[in-house]
């Protein structure tokens, strides 16, 4: 089932490595449309430009509403390496995406499963689809790598 959101997932890895750049957190995201053109791309950017909402999902989102002309982004599919924390989640939910494809989980701070179950909450009058674990492993090695080296 994972296999369809292996190329995206490794767009959204290649993201993460450009964060590396900048010295974020290795963490990247792609915004598919319902044909599965991608309409966006973004990774973290909290440390580059000092912006504690420079999530990678917050920046391919804001990107994909701009392309799209508005924010409502229906059939749209967020492909992020790590799972969305409660910001990015949320951010999901009200944007209207129809599924969240992701890698690895988050222990510490995911709100798609792990924590908390922001994008399923059936409190709230939208709620994605959700895959996880496409190319976990890939992510992880790249987050821990990353994680090693700073501490």
């Amino acid at each position: 089932m994972s296999e369809p959101w292996h190329e995206p997932m490794r767009a959204a890895l290649a993201e993460a490595r450009a964060a590396l750049a900048t010295g974020d957190v290795p963490i990247g995201a792609v915004v598919l449309d319902a044909d599965g053109t991608v309409l966006s791309t973004g990774h973290n950017v909290r440390e580059a430009e000092a912006d504690p909402t420079g999530h990678a999902e917050v920046v391919a989102l804001r990107a994909a509403a701009r392309t799209r002309g508005g924010w409502r982004l229906d059939g749209c599919t967020l492909v992020v390496t790590l799972e969305p924390c409660t910001m990015c989640a949320g951010a999901a939910v009200l944007a209207r995406v129809a599924r969240v494809v992701f890698a690895a989980y988050d222990d510490k701070a995911g709100a798609v499963g792990s924590l908390w179950d922001v994008v399923r909450d059936r409190r709230l009058n939208h709620r994605p689809e959700v895959v996880t674990g496409v190319l976990a492993e890939e992510s992880s090695a790249l987050l821990l790598a990353f994680f090693a080296g700073h501490r």
